[in-house]
């Protein structure tokens, strides 16, 4: 799942908790293991993301599930994409034709909880 209209970034969720474990970026960068501080401070800014691996130790030293850490992850699923794109090429066109239109993320997830509760 991935969390389009929260207002906090991934990043600034990874700072509000290790700020909330009383961390330094060096502190936190240390008990992470091999990562400098200047690699945790780019993650919280929004620069980079972790590997798997690297979320992993995160998420444990935070203290908190991988899937909630997930949640404020708003980079698009690109790997679903391309396998649903592969399957049926109607997903490519309906994509393209997404970008080439003036619909909002917004009006996309208004959409789809539309059609989950069934209102039309």
């Amino acid at each position: 799942m991935y969390a389009y209209t929260m207002n906090m970034s991934f990043g600034t969720k990874i700072r509000q908790l290790r700020e909330a474990k009383n961390l330094s970026l060096r502190d936190f960068a240390k008990k992470l293991g091999d990562i400098s501080p200047a690699h945790i401070s780019d993650i919280e800014l929004g620069k980079r993301f972790p590997s798997e691996q690297l979320l992993e130790k995160i998420a444990l030293l935070l203290d908190i599930a991988i899937d909630e850490l997930q949640e404020y992850d708003s980079r698009p699923p690109i790997d679903e994409i391309r396998k649903l794109v592969q399957a049926d090429s109607a997903y490519g066109f309906a994509l393209r034709k997404l970008v080439s239109s003036r619909v909002t993320p917004d009006d996309i997830l208004e959409l789809l909880e539309k059609k989950q509760t069934g209102d039309q």
